[in-house]
């Protein structure tokens, strides 16, 4: 139970590190936004959410396989966790809404290989990040009605 512990802390950490970079979030709310744009407070609960149904399936891999767990899931995790966690600096740093919408249109075609990946080793672990890729598909779509929004 320890290990599983330690596994599922050292999986949902790198999800928040990029948290700790500065970030104007005043940028969003000089923005047109959609009609359907939710209240800030739904993003913070809801990554935290699925941050901890990635990192859950992401232990429940590891757990299962140890350290013979397939190249092409770890790579596949890693191109996933890349393109996640390049948004916010892309979106709130750089303050460039196409390549916003670009990064969360990467995040959620990855996301989707993520779960075929990780379904080919554990159907139940692909199950968690279903709510993943319904919350980046909601994003992709969010992020280009921003863009075409703000041309």
């Amino acid at each position: 139970m320890l290990k599983k512990t330690i596994i599922f802390i050292l999986s949902l950490i790198p999800l928040f590190l990029v948290s700790i970079i500065p970030i104007d979030y005043n940028y969003y709310n000089i923005l047109k936004l959609p009609s359907f744009a939710p209240p800030k407070l739904f993003y913070s609960i809801a990554w935290t959410i699925v941050y901890i149904f990635i990192a859950l399936s992401t232990t429940s891999i590891i757990d299962e396989y140890g350290f013979k767990v397939p190249k092409s899931y770890k790579l596949t995790l890693l191109i996933n966790y890349i393109f996640n966690q390049s948004y916010t600096i892309v979106f709130f740093v750089l303050k460039n809404n196409f390549l916003g919408f670009v990064t969360c249109l990467a995040t959620f075609i990855s996301c989707l290989f993520l779960i075929l990946e990780t379904s080919t080793l554990k159907e139940k672990s692909a199950k968690l990040l279903i709510p993943y890729a319904l919350l980046t598909l909601f994003a992709t779509i969010l992020s280009l009605a921003i863009y075409i929004m703000n041309i």
